[in-house]
């Protein structure tokens, strides 16, 4: 039985089909299939290294913990997006100190705070407690959950809740519409405006121009009572956070 998990490990690595197989069998064994996945996590490339991930966690084993946080440190910033979410969802213990370092060398690369990394990372801190979004009052009191999976805003307050955000020295990363159909919330295509901010640029200049662009944004977007509206935000701390 041993030398059959091991084979489906390094199957992760093989091609699609091959690696869902795999993947389906490991999570059907369960934890018995965890200690060689995390031996063989060293000899996978970063595609078997993501599937191991979602091993791990659809086993919602805690002894992957120490691998996780290893891969933090991979070469892959795809496998250390997901390590670090993947961190924050099984409520790995001692996962906080190594997402701060995580989080700090991912500023150090210069990685933009929007990119998919910076935000899995922090993400994870906020998930964990570790971490506390700025809301302001007005942003806060606006908010409603309208499905299980997607609580926003309605697009009503689109532009009030960029003015609020912007007052109180928020930068806006983008934001993601919604639309909710029948208790069904779906991703709806935004203006598919492109712009990218200046992150050498003072904190007051970020702010004033996150808020251009958003409320650029929330002029050309779809309104309606079914559909909502969820921005991504960061304060001062997320970018220049204490050592």
């Amino acid at each position: 039985m041993t030398s059959h998990i091991e084979t489906l490990v390094q199957q992760l690595d093989g091609k699609a089909d091959e690696s869902y197989d795999a993947r389906a069998e490991l999570i059907w064994v369960g934890a018995d299939a965890i200690p060689a996945v995390i031996d063989g996590l060293p000899s996978l490339g970063g595609f078997g290294q993501l599937t191991a991930i979602e091993v791990f966690e659809e086993v919602g084993d805690p002894r992957c913990g120490p691998a996780l946080i290893g891969l933090l440190d991979s070469d892959n910033p795809t496998v250390r997006e997901w390590a670090a979410t993947a961190l924050a969802s099984l409520e790995i213990d001692g996962a906080i100190e190594p997402l701060r370092r995580a989080y700090r060398t991912c500023l150090e690369r210069a990685t933009p705070p929007d990119w998919t990394e910076s935000v899995g990372i922090r993400w994870a801190l906020t998930e964990l407690g570790a971490r506390t979004p700025v809301v302001p009052p007005l942003t806060a009191h606006l908010r409603t959950t309208v499905a299980d999976d997607a609580p926003g805003w309605p697009s009503a307050h689109f532009t009030e809740i960029i003015n609020d955000l912007a007052d109180h020295a928020q930068v806006i990363l983008y934001s993601q519409l919604w639309r909710v159909d029948s208790g069904r919330t779906y991703g709806i295509s935004g203006t598919g405006l492109d712009w990218e901010l200046d992150w050498t640029a003072p904190w007051g200049h970020l702010v004033e121009e996150s808020r251009t662009w958003s409320l650029l944004e929330a002029s050309e977007a779809p309104t309606g009572d079914n559909i909502f509206v969820a921005p991504t935000w960061i304060d001062r701390t997320d970018l220049y956070p204490e050592r």
